[in-house]
């Protein structure tokens, strides 16, 4: 069934964007999806991801709306890629730092401009009883959804722009704690929230604002 779990935390995400946002970072981008929609928003994004055939995807999903403005898209892996210090308003990464080091989100924070955001929407596994219960709470709203997306995306195909290359899949191993740990050691003052369809949505604003 089509319905996407990141997909539908697009607008969550986008909110966490900052004002006069200027430049962004997209980091594990897939085929695009997210990157296009903070391009259109009038931002110069940059989106990086080490599968070459997502980002021939993206490349080539990008380049059928003439006129528009397209990021940049990068085959590269963000565990060792060097990134620009202080210079992104806003980096977003989206099921991805699961797939590396969790100490990859140092350079994610390095790379902020002042008062810039880093969001991470993150997976984890069920280990608590109070992951379990949320795991549960998630089973109905998801089996509504799927449907539903599937008829809207048989009403308009052309809108959904369904992707043909999919992000490989890899199964989360830090427990929600140990992330929460983690994180006020390397991004200290961030807030991670728990979201329903086992994610959750980390926010960072860089210092000097």
């Amino acid at each position: 069934m089509p319905f996407d779990h990141n997909d539908h935390y697009h607008r969550l995400l986008l909110r966490q964007v900052p004002r006069d946002c200027r430049t962004a970072l997209d980091v594990g981008c897939g085929t695009g999806r997210f990157s296009r929609r903070l391009a259109r928003l009038g931002i110069a994004v940059d989106a990086i991801d080490p599968s070459k055939e997502a980002i021939a995807e993206a490349r080539a999903l990008s380049g059928r709306n003439a006129g528009e403005q397209s990021p940049r898209f990068h085959h590269a892996d963000a565990t060792e890629h060097e990134l620009p210090k202080a210079h992104y308003d806003f980096i977003s990464c989206l099921a991805s730092i699961h797939h590396m080091p969790f100490d990859t989100v140092a350079a994610l924070r390095d790379a902020l401009a002042p008062g810039g955001v880093l969001v991470i929407l993150g997976c984890y596994p069920e280990k608590t009883r109070l992951d379990w219960a949320w795991s549960l709470a998630a089973v109905p709203v998801n089996a509504v959804a799927r449907p539903a997306v599937a008829v809207k995306d048989r009403l308009h195909p052309a809108a959904t722009g369904r992707q043909r290359v999919k992000a490989p899949v890899r199964q989360p191993i830090m427990p929600l704690a140990q992330i929460r740990r983690e994180a006020a050691v390397l991004l200290p003052g961030c807030s991670i929230r728990r979201l329903l369809f086992w994610r959750y949505l980390l926010t960072f604003r860089g210092g000097g604002a």
